[in-house]
């Protein structure tokens, strides 16, 4: 275990001088690089970065942890008339769902090198589906869940805890397709805000995330709708950067853990970049989630 600790830093690390080498303005790939929607992400664990924390504060069963609980947060939930098919604090998600995309890149913010495919400038438009859409209805968390009562989403949380608060909530915790169609929209957008990357819209590409001692990860996070620009087309905020939000596999029983969205560090941090490196009890500084839930059939929205 203490080799795999130290690979591990030691790729982080790596990761962090290519972020901070100096960067070709405008870099164009040789020849344009398809990014699969089924490509998985492979970056980096700091595991023991920072000492683990209880999640067991987040939720009682008595008063169930909402991702809802900030003015800011209620605010990014656009105004639309089919908003009560889900209950308060969250967003309907409707549309046809792409499984298989292709987006195009058409050029890389970092010089060449590991991880020179890490970061995408810019992506062609439009993105390509390679398969038949298929109808999706349901609702998703505007925000990282929050307990109630604080201002800076949950983490440190495992994939199985996740599980349990989204329960506790009466919800359930979100499938990666459905945590894609709530980050890209029926457009396939690479961002939840575009094609092209914005290292201001989202809560990313920050390269002083250590601290002084240089070994600890600094908890960066931010609470929702502290960076307004990173709203995806459903409305749905902060799924970029921020915290990578834990989410289950399609298909799996019991269900396998996936980390989406990635983290405040230079990551892919695009909506179909996915990391399936950790089991269902990791827990890192980095780690979030939000939840889902079904929404109500039409016609039988709450009143």
């Amino acid at each position: 275990m203490p080799q795999i600790h130290r690979h591990r830093r030691l790729l982080f690390v790596a990761i962090l001088v290519t972020a901070c080498s100096p960067r070709t303005p405008s870099v164009q790939a040789s020849e344009p690089v398809l990014h699969e929607g089924r490509a998985s992400s492979t970056r980096a664990s700091h595991q023991d970065a920072v000492a683990p924390a209880d999640v067991g504060h987040l939720a009682s069963a008595s008063e169930p942890a909402s991702a809802a609980s900030s003015p800011a947060l209620l605010a990014a939930a656009p105004v639309d008339p089919l908003v009560k098919a889900c209950p308060h604090g969250m967003v309907l998600v409707q549309g046809m769902y792409c499984p298989e995309v292709a987006q195009r890149c058409l050029g890389y913010l970092d010089p060449p090198g590991r991880y020179h495919e890490y970061r995408c400038r810019e992506y062609a438009r439009p993105a390509t589906c390679k398969s038949n859409r298929v109808p999706m209805r349901f609702c998703i968390d505007v925000g990282e869940f929050t307990p109630l009562g604080q201002s800076l989403p949950a983490h440190f949380v495992s994939f199985r805890e996740a599980i349990r608060l989204c329960a506790r909530a009466g919800k359930r915790l979100c499938r990666e397709s459905e945590w894609n169609f709530a980050c890209e929209g029926e457009q396939m957008l690479p961002y939840p805000y575009g094609f092209v990357r914005d290292s201001s819209a989202c809560h990313a590409d920050r390269t002083d995330i250590f601290e002084p001692d240089g070994k600890k990860v600094r908890d960066m996070r931010k609470p929702t709708g502290q960076m307004p620009a990173c709203r995806s087309p459903f409305g749905v905020m902060d799924m970029a950067g921020n915290l990578e939000e834990l989410v289950a596999l399609d298909g799996t029983e019991p269900p396998r853990p996936v980390m989406k969205g990635d983290w405040w560090h230079p990551g892919r941090n695009h909506c179909r970049a996915r990391q399936t490196f950790h089991n269902d009890v990791y827990k890192g500084v980095e780690t979030g989630f939000r939840c889902c839930a079904d929404a109500a059939p039409v016609g039988e929205e709450n009143p």
